[in-house]
């Protein structure tokens, strides 16, 4: 973990807003910090929002493909999660997932706190994989401009 990154004036303009949430003393690790895992958790909703509107149906987290913690969320933060389609294949989705932390004392600042790179697939009813609905032209593989529609920045 990074100890000291810049703080930034602007947040993301080629992802969408997806999350925001604060988090709360129950949300600690033994050091005051937030727990990883909480952090995990929120990226692993807000991955999930853009897929869900492609997928249509029921879906599943298939992989956290990369997870990276870049500065500790503290108590207070205003925790703003932004995420894009990367790839769309014949049965998954993977996303990227961006969150910043407005810091407390510091409103209109905000500094990139965790990074990731999730996959979700498609699953029916008996929670077997199942193809993913392609608009017409779209080829797997590419996340054209159809599987952003309605993922423009907030």
């Amino acid at each position: 973990m990074t100890s000291t990154l810049p703080p930034q004036s602007a947040l993301p303009i080629d992802k969408e807003l997806v999350l925001k949430v604060i988090p709360m003393p129950a949300d600690c690790n033994a050091n005051g910090d937030i727990f990883g895992g909480w952090v995990m958790a929120q990226v692993d909703l807000a991955g999930s929002v853009l897929p869900a509107r492609h997928v249509q149906g029921r879906m599943a987290t298939v992989a956290v493909n990369e997870f990276v913690f870049k500065q500790p969320v503290r108590v207070g933060d205003i925790l703003s999660f932004f995420s894009t389609i990367t790839r769309i294949g014949r049965t998954s989705v993977t996303v990227e997932v961006e969150v910043y932390a407005e810091r407390f004392a510091a409103q209109g600042r905000y500094v990139k706190v965790t990074e990731a790179r999730l996959t979700y697939v498609a699953i029916d009813a008996s929670g077997r994989p199942r193809p993913v609905p392609r608009p017409a032209g779209e080829e797997a593989g590419h996340a054209g401009p159809a599987a952003h529609a309605g993922t423009g920045a907030r």
